[in-house]
């Protein structure tokens, strides 16, 4: 098999820390091995990002957008062979990986359009003859830390709008889908991007994550994760810019009025599709008792249809989960929901004998006070909780420490913008799953969510750029402000 090697400086280089090997879901067979990077790796990427930093913020902003536009060109070309190596990878369906690849394309075309924008604002001063306005500066190098379920999305997210900010970045991705990284990261050098600017380090989050967060160097971090992950950079990382993104416990308001059709679909898209590893998959339903028997019935027929196997499988529509922690996690939470009294209506149980598949599963009987209804899961496990009135609903909805993405159908319009107006959520659709975020509109959360960041959109340069205000006073005189004005 292959050994690929990190790459800092601009040069592809191994690492002191021996190698690991990268396994495919649907074969558990090695598809390659990588660099375990040490925190001496990480140094080295470090020192080369801030020698890298200076000189790419100083190439004119509209011209690292148009780096960013051919890597978003080369992305295209590359989409299929990309799209097959990330199912191959980390498992989800064909469809999906090209979905995957497109929105990292559509965030670099985005955040290319950047590079003639990163506005600022001019505002009036109080005192005459001076002028007022905040300009857009880089952080300087910032540390991208990077998860599985979307190896090509996520890490361009963060990558396009750091650099059209001006940053250079040290960017480690999950050790289940480092050759993802490798290819993509062969793309951007092959844009244009200087050497330095963009250091990928490979390895797992002790020592190379630990030493991303703590060096001293690095003014700024971003990381996709665990809500216990990002607690610890919390506490762990200093006084740098941090951005966090940590999950979600999303829920589906089903009223009574809903198209049911629809919501089937919406439900059996936000639960199973990507296995349920998305931070935005709807891992509760909460549905009006007076349509929930005609609801569950026809939500466990369609589940049990759900055809499993590779993604690279036209026929399947289920891929596998991401290891063997992960299977074994989703068959510990099931347990758990037997023993707190739901009722399991289908799967709970792996699938096959080779592979990390697990069945689709649903729960009803389900509490708000249940763990499976209140802990992220991250695999194909559904819980069905029942309520009367609307505001019943958006009680249940709120029940939990999460607050990322949030979903109701409905025909009444009252009870849209009610939701809307109620539900605790950065991201509510009406008459829509809760996966889908579009790459021109704020993606993040509330509550344990995060901490206020927002990926992608107009928002999304906020996280990597920094507010400089700036005074210009042509009175040829001493002015001071809140002093020299007539009231």
């Amino acid at each position: 098999m292959a050994v690929y090697k990190n790459y800092i400086g601009g040069n592809w280089v191994p690492s002191s820390g021996g190698v690991f090997s990268s396994i495919n879901p649907s074969t558990e067979k090695a598809i390659g091995y990588f660099q375990k990077s040490a925190a001496s790796d990480v140094s080295k990427a470090v020192d080369a990002a801030e020698d890298a930093q200076k000189k790419w913020s100083n190439i004119p902003a509209p011209r690292r957008g148009e780096i960013l536009l051919s890597i978003a060109q080369l992305l295209r070309k590359e989409k299929e062979r990309l799209a097959r190596l990330e199912t191959t990878e980390m498992g989800k369906v064909l469809t999906e990986a090209r979905g995957d690849v497109q929105e990292a394309v559509d965030i670099a075309e985005y955040m290319a359009g950047e590079g003639r924008r990163l506005f600022g604002n001019t505002t009036p001063s109080e005192l005459r003859n001076k002028f007022c306005m905040t300009v857009r500066m880089p952080v300087g190098v910032v540390g991208i830390i990077t998860p599985w379920n979307f190896p090509i999305a996520i890490p361009a997210w963060k990558l396009m709008p750091a650099l059209v900010c001006g940053n250079a970045v040290v960017w480690k991705p999950s050790s289940d889908t480092p050759l993802c990284a490798v290819e993509l990261t062969k793309l951007i050098e092959k844009a244009g991007v200087p050497k330095g600017v963009v250091n990928l380090v490979t390895g797992p989050g002790d020592p190379a994550g630990t030493a991303i967060v703590r060096h001293k160097k690095m003014r700024g971090i971003s990381f996709t994760g665990s809500r216990d992950t990002g607690l610890w950079i919390t506490q762990n990382a200093g006084i740098k810019k941090v951005g966090l993104e940590l999950g979600g416990k999303n829920g589906i308001i089903i009223m009574d009025d809903a198209d049911i059709d629809l919501a089937l679909d919406g439900v059996i898209w936000g639960a199973f599709g990507t296995t349920g590893q998305r931070c935005t998959a709807a891992s509760r339903v909460i549905v009006h008792e007076k349509i929930k028997k005609k609801f569950e019935n026809a939500l466990v027929n369609r589940a049990r249809k759900l055809r499993l196997g590779s993604g690279l499988d036209s026929k399947t529509d289920v891929g596998p989960l991401v290891n063997k922690a992960a299977v074994e996690k989703s068959q510990r939470y099931v347990e758990i929901g037997k023993k707190e009294g739901a009722k399991l209506l289908c799967g709970g149980e792996k699938h096959g004998t080779r592979g990390f598949f697990y069945k689709p599963t649903v729960f009803t009987e389900v509490s708000i006070d249940m763990r499976i209804a209140k802990e992220e899961i991250f695999g194909p496990v559904l819980s069905i909780i029942s309520f009367r009135k609307l505001e019943e609903a958006v009680e249940y909805m709120n029940a939990v420490d999460y607050g990322l993405s949030s979903s109701i159908y409905t025909n009444n319009i009252k009870n849209a913008f009610q939701a809307i107006e109620n539900i605790e959520a950065g991201i509510t659709y009406v008459n829509a799953s809760t996966i889908g975020a579009e790459v021109h509109l704020p993606f993040g959360g509330v509550k344990q969510t995060g901490n206020g960041t927002r990926e992608a959109g107009i928002t999304g340069i906020e996280e990597f750029s920094e507010i400089k205000a700036v005074y210009i006073d042509y009175s040829g005189k001493l002015q001071r402000a809140q002093i020299d004005i007539e009231r």
